[in-house]
């Protein structure tokens, strides 16, 4: 008799609840041994990893996925190298499990202190990137919880691949496999299942179209981390250094069109838009990126610009597509953001260090950055190891999620033979 999609996930969810419990006693070693074993048959499997992802990326052309879609497919040797490098760099993280904090003594003789441990089994639910296979798994094995992967039915090949290259990290390390399971099927109603499986998965992490993250969270009956959209921006300053603005706005915008830590809205002061507004436009049109500006930046730039409509303000174009904004003063700049930003990461130029502070103070957002790219927004760059998601939520985690935001802390006590009395 064939296995229905709701017992297949069931049978995850039982193999994933018992590995969380062998997995959350593992010592920092054994989860290390994983770890480098995974990332040295990674290495070993560079061929079958490159081939696996060139099927799917001709089944994604075939099926019509766009270029934002299959750039996100896409596996190359940079991108494994980086794949290695994350692992390699979870193993020489610290072990945030079983750390004891706060220990004081209380009036009645006993110690109460803090112990951070696993969350149990993290679901993840993700489309297109292979790599977030490794960076999810990687940071569920570190911080001892199970985890159960999801990818997109585009990817299915490349994380099967990847699979095989974890699976063999786990059994050097003496780990059980259910420790990292990929949902082998490519049913929806995989997803349907795993969400509402409260008895094994204690969180879901969804990573994808905004479509896929509204009904995740619609629809889930375990905690959900998650962000929603990636309406960037980079507010430059009256106040800010000329090349450092177009070298960052040019980064935010052209070093990659499709993450959501891309800038989608250039916010610039009045005071300084006829300097820096005119370069950064050539280096735009240069690089293929379409420009929408307000009424005034028409005015400036003129044919090399078209008009923005509201609908802009609010919209991750992940596409070489870019809106721009005159604005008056740095008041101005915090409430366009807080308006239309969707609280993920947003930037200043400037040299003002008051604005700096205040900026950093004001705006809403999970990253707040002054003199830098947007795109620093990553758990790599943020020094995590890799990120398993962003969140824009304000409970438990919040943006870039590495090991920390997949720990959860308990009280323990000591005492002594004390009673209350």
């Amino acid at each position: 008799m064939t296995e229905s999609v709701l017992d297949y996930m069931t049978r995850l969810g039982k193999g994933a609840r018992a590995a969380s419990r062998v997995l959350a006693r593992a010592t920092t070693a054994q989860k290390n041994i994983a770890l480098q074993a995974a990332a040295e048959a990674l290495d070993k499997a560079r061929d079958e990893l490159l081939a696996a992802n060139r099927l799917d990326l001709e089944n994604g052309r075939a099926n019509g996925l766009d270029e934002a879609m299959l750039d996100r497919l896409a596996l190359s040797t940079k991108r494994v190298d980086e794949m290695i490098e994350g692992l390699r760099q979870v193993a020489t993280l610290p072990d945030p499990i079983g750390a004891i904090r706060d220990m004081r003594f209380m009036p009645s003789g006993i110690q109460v202190g803090k112990m951070r441990v696993p969350l149990g089994v993290v679901g993840i639910i993700y489309e297109s990137r292979p790599n977030v296979t490794i960076d999810a798994a990687s940071l569920c094995l570190k911080s001892g919880n199970a985890t159960i992967l999801r990818g997109g039915s585009e990817a299915i090949h490349s994380n099967r691949a990847i699979a095989v290259c974890i699976q063999q990290g786990l059994a050097t390390a003496g780990l059980p496999a259910a420790c990292v399971q990929v949902v082998e099927t490519t049913d929806r109603a995989a997803v349907g299942a795993l969400i509402t499986m409260p008895d094994y998965v204690d969180v879901i992490v969804p990573r994808g179209g905004k479509g896929l993250i509204e009904r995740i969270s619609r629809d889930a009956r375990v905690p959900v981390i998650k962000h929603l959209d990636g309406i960037c921006h980079v507010y430059i300053d009256q106040a800010a250094d000329l090349d450092k603005a177009i070298r960052i706005a040019d980064n935010a915008k052209t070093q990659r069109f499709a993450p959501c830590n891309t800038m989608e809205t250039l916010l610039v002061h009045e005071g300084i838009a006829a300097q820096v507004l005119p370069p950064l436009a050539q280096i735009y049109r240069e690089k293929g990126v379409e420009l929408r500006g307000c009424a005034r930046t028409c005015t400036l730039l003129g044919n090399a610009v078209l008009a923005a409509s509201e609908e802009d303000w609010a919209t991750e174009y992940n596409a070489p597509i870019l809106s721009i904004r005159l604005v008056d003063s740095l008041d101005e700049a915090i409430t366009h953001i807080n308006r239309y930003g969707s609280q993920h990461t947003d930037a200043i130029v400037t040299e003002n260090f008051t604005d700096a502070r205040r900026f950093l103070t004001e705006v809403d957002s999970s990253s707040v950055m002054v003199n830098a790219s947007t795109r620093f927004a990553d758990g790599f760059e943020f020094g995590l190891g890799a990120e398993i998601g962003i969140s824009t939520d304000k409970l438990h985690a919040r943006g870039p999620v590495g090991l920390e935001g997949l720990t959860s802390e308990k009280y323990v006590v000591f005492g002594d033979g004390h009673v209350r009395t």
